[in-house]
């Protein structure tokens, strides 16, 4: 890729490493997805994981677009 800036490459890319994503794979409305939490009941839908074309025609999951979950907690048995 190449990049044609007057802005200086340590501007451009400042922070970029050390960005570290945290993705969640969640199922919703019956289309599992990949996700990245933003507040504790907002994330934003970064894939889809679905073998059915249709799924992708779907304004509300296309990659982007910010939903609403409720994030399961694991609790261990003792």
């Amino acid at each position: 890729m190449i990049h044609y800036s007057v802005v200086p490459l340590d501007v451009i890319f400042e922070g970029a490493d050390t960005y570290e994503p945290k993705f969640m794979d969640i199922e919703q409305g019956g289309i599992k997805m990949q996700i990245e939490p933003i507040s504790g009941f907002q994330a934003r839908i970064v894939r889809l994981y679905s073998c059915n074309p249709q799924d992708y025609l779907k304004e509300q999951y296309a990659p982007g677009t910010i939903i609403s979950f409720s994030p399961i907690m694991e609790t261990s048995l003792i």
